[in-house]
């Protein structure tokens, strides 16, 4: 293992923050994936991941030691320095950046349309040709970004250490949540045994999600070009899922080693690891549609009374919780819009007019357009 500092932007005299990456391995030649790239909490806030990085360094760490990897696998522990130093009155800030708003997971660079155009003329008819041009030309044009500001140097770091990776994985995690997965449809067959592992109760699939989160920025520019040059062979390449491990408060040791051990196997499988892993359960629910997945909004403010556990199978209409208003002595319902798998609550339990209360997974489309909450 060796390792990487990376310098972020300066936002002021005296400041400088760095992201640490940590390089197990060597990209093996042929097959996929070669190279891996990890990393965790990019909401700084979602604290999980971070654990189960350091468990699976571990896992790394011996594997190295017993010459038993067989690609490359870079781990970024600490995905947001940034973020992890904000906060307010003792309470962590980790999703948006307090300089400017902006949420750390969106916005990245979307190079598809200067890639295109690039490529325009230089294809031929053998895939892995077209596929180490289109990195290099991708790589090349990451390389000549400027960040003028530290939130741009950070999505930057990020999107260069990743850009060439076959298989990229997000770790973030819900408000309280079941452990689910977001991947593009067209990879699903390349993710799903890795949703097996993890044991996703939800899997929730989309062409696109919109604002160009950071595993959109990995996975869209292969599908814009498929789009555009569909003469020409062009993989679904680099993979890129968000992982989300439960909930904020779901940070314990035995969670963190079993998602750690889970990752760790799908790696094997996939032929990065030497080593003998028992073969995945069947996925305990379906796969559905993001375009299904609905966040339920408090109509009124007051007490949050969850009326249903996690993991509760809802009908549309059913009864999922209640928002009491101690002064007025008023309870007002929520009910489901949709019927599916109640897999997201939100973690506090005094809520306002319009915030966020709870996700189902359903099997219906009910929304277009961009998909992600802030």
């Amino acid at each position: 293992m060796h390792i990487q500092q990376h310098p972020l932007v300066s936002p002021s005299c005296g400041t400088q923050r760095h992201v640490t990456s940590f390089h197990f391995g060597a990209a093996r030649a042929g097959g996929w994936p070669r190279k891996v790239y990890i990393q965790s909490s990019l909401h700084a806030d979602e604290i999980p991941g971070m654990l189960v990085s350091h468990y699976l360094r571990e896992l790394l760490t011996k594997a190295e030691a017993e010459q038993r990897l067989l690609g490359e696998i870079v781990l970024v522990p600490v995905a947001n320095p940034i973020g992890l130093s904000q906060s307010l009155l003792q309470q962590p800030i980790g999703r948006f950046e307090l300089g400017s708003g902006e949420n750390f997971n969106r916005h990245y660079l979307s190079p598809g349309a200067e890639l295109a155009e690039r490529l325009a003329g230089k294809l031929g008819p053998d895939a892995a040709a077209n596929k180490r041009l289109i990195r290099q030309e991708l790589g090349e044009l990451l390389a000549a970004a400027t960040p003028t500001t530290e939130l741009e140097s950070l999505r930057l770091t990020l999107h260069r250490l990743a850009h060439d990776a076959d298989l990229v994985i997000d770790l973030h995690c819900e408000w309280e949540g079941l452990m689910h997965i977001y991947a593009a449809r067209g990879q699903w067959e390349r993710v799903e045994e890795l949703a097996r592992y993890l044991e996703c109760p939800v899997s929730l699939l989309a062409d696109h999600y919109g604002d160009t989160p950071f595993d959109e920025a990995i996975f869209m520019p292969w599908q814009e070009l498929r789009r555009r040059f569909p003469d020409h062979p062009i993989p679904y390449d680099s993979v890129a899922v968000t992982v989300e491990l439960r909930g904020q408060q779901d940070v314990t040791a035995e969670l963190a080693q079993k998602d750690a051990a889970a990752i760790y196997a799908s790696l094997v499988r996939a032929g990065l690891v030497e080593d003998d892993v028992p073969p995945p359960a069947p996925l305990p629910y379906p796969t559905t549609p993001l375009e299904g997945s609905e966040t339920m909004k408090a109509p009124s403010y007051g007490v949050l009374v969850l009326r249903l556990p996690l993991g509760s199978w809802v009908s549309e209409g059913e009864l999922v919780a209640q928002i009491v208003d101690p002064v007025a002595g008023r309870t007002t319902d929520v009910h489901s819009p949709t019927e599916g798998l109640l897999y997201a609550t939100v973690r506090k339990r005094y809520v306002m007019t319009g915030d966020s209360v709870a996700k189902v997974a359903g099997k219906a489309i009910l929304k277009k357009g961009k998909l992600l909450d802030a």
